[in-house]
C-alpha cells in the first residue's frame, strides 16, 4: 500500500513537471514566433528603403550625404535584424537592433525633411506611394514589436514564477529581453507624408 502511494506520488510530480516544462517551452516558442513577425515587417521595411533612395537620388543630387546615411544606416539595421534572428530574446542583440532600428529612423527622418524641400520630389507618384507603403509598415512594425514584447513579458513571468521557476533553472530556459526603443524621439514612426 505504500508503495502504491509512492508510486502516485512520484507519478504526479513527474507529470507536474512535464506540465511545466511543456509551458515553458510553449511560451518560448510564442515570442520567436512573435519575433519572426518582426522580422517579416522589418525585412519588408529594408526592402523599400532603397526603392525610396533610388526615387530621390535625382531630385536630391546636393543632398548625397543624406542618402548615403540612409543606407548606411539600412545596412546597420540589416546586420542588426540578422544578429537577432539568430537568438531571438538575446539580450544583447536585441539591444544592438534597437540601437540600429533607431539610427535608421533617423536616417529616414532627416531625409524625409530635405525631401519636403523638393515639390517635384513630393508630386513625385513613386515617392508618394513608397512613403504610403512606408508608414502602413511602421504601423504594423510597431504591433509586431507589441506583440513580441507582450510574448517575451509572459514567457518571463512563466520562468520567474515558483515552482516553474525549479523546472527552468533545471533546464536552461534563459530570460528574454524586450525590443525597446530607448530614444524617446524614435517612439514614434518616421513622418513620411507628402
Amino acid at each position: 500500500m505504500t508503495l502504491l502511494v509512492l508510486v502516485v506520488i512520484a507519478a504526479i510530480g513527474l507529470f507536474w513537471g512535464v506540465g511545466i516544462y511543456n509551458g515553458l517551452v510553449t511560451a518560448r516558442n510564442a515570442f520567436k514566433n512573435a519575433f519572426a513577425q518582426i522580422d517579416v515587417q522589418l525585412t519588408r521595411r529594408y526592402d523599400l528603403i532603397p526603392n525610396l533612395v533610388e526615387v530621390a537620388k535625382g531630385y536630391l543630387k546636393h543632398e548625397r550625404e543624406t542618402l548615403e546615411a540612409v543606407i548606411q544606416a539600412r545596412a546597420a539595421a540589416v546586420s542588426g535584424l540578422a544578429a537577432a534572428k539568430a537568438n531571438p530574446g538575446d539580450p544583447a542583440a536585441m539591444a544592438a537592433l534597437g540601437g540600429a532600428e533607431s539610427g535608421l529612423a533617423g536616417a529616414l527622418s532627416r531625409l524625409m525633411v530635405v525631401a519636403e524641400a523638393y515639390p517635384d520630389l513630393k508630386a513625385n507618384q513613386n515617392m508618394m506611394q513608397l512613403t504610403e507603403e512606408l508608414t502602413s509598415t511602421e504601423n504594423r512594425i510597431a504591433f509586431a514589436r507589441q506583440a513580441y514584447n507582450d510574448s517575451v513579458m509572459a514567457y518571463n513571468n512563466r520562468r520567474e514564477v515558483f515552482p516553474s521557476n525549479i523546472i527552468a533553472g533545471m533546464f536552461s530556459f534563459l530570460a528574454a529581453a524586450l525590443l525597446e526603443i530607448t530614444d524617446p524621439a524614435q517612439r514614434q514612426a518616421p513622418k513620411v507624408s507628402f
